[in-house]
C-alpha cells in the first residue's frame, strides 16, 4: 500500500425504484424489514451532496435502501406522497417499518444516524 494508492468506494446497494407495482411490494416488505426511500433529483447539487452524505454514513445491514431517480420517476414521487401522506421534497429521506412512516427527512436535516437509531 503505497502513498499514492486508491482505495475503490464500496457500491451501495441501492434498489432502484421503477414501478408503482414495485413500490407496492417495498411498502409490505416493511412489515418484515425496514425500508429507506430516498428521492433524488440528479440535477441537484444539495440533493448529490445529501445522497453521498447518506452514502457515506448509512449502515444498510438492518434494512432495505430504495432510491428514487426524480428525474426519470417523478409520477412515482406523487405516489410516495399520496401512499405515505409525506408532503414530496428532493432531497428526501423516508423510512417505513410496519407499513408505517416513522422518520422523514429534507435537505440538511436527513441523518443516517438517526434513521440507524430507529430501526
Amino acid at each position: 500500500m503505497g502513498l499514492f494508492s486508491s482505495k475503490e468506494k464500496e457500491v451501495f446497494p441501492w434498489v432502484k425504484l421503477t414501478s408503482s407495482d414495485q413500490l407496492h411490494e417495498l411498502i409490505e416488505s416493511s412489515e418484515a424489514k425496514p425500508v429507506v426511500f430516498f428521492k433524488h433529483s440528479t440535477r441537484c447539487s444539495i440533493s448529490s451532496m445529501a445522497l453521498n452524505r447518506f452514502e457515506n454514513k448509512m449502515n444498510p445491514q438492518n434494512c432495505t435502501c430504495v432510491y428514487l431517480d426524480l428525474l426519470a420517476y417523478r409520477a412515482l414521487s406523487a405516489e410516495i406522497e399520496q401512499l405515505m401522506k409525506v408532503e414530496h421534497q428532493s432531497p428526501q429521506a423516508i423510512l417505513m417499518n410496519h407499513h408505517q412512516v416513522i422518520y422523514s427527512a429534507t435537505h440538511s436535516e436527513i441523518d443516517a444516524s438517526e434513521i440507524m437509531n430507529l430501526i
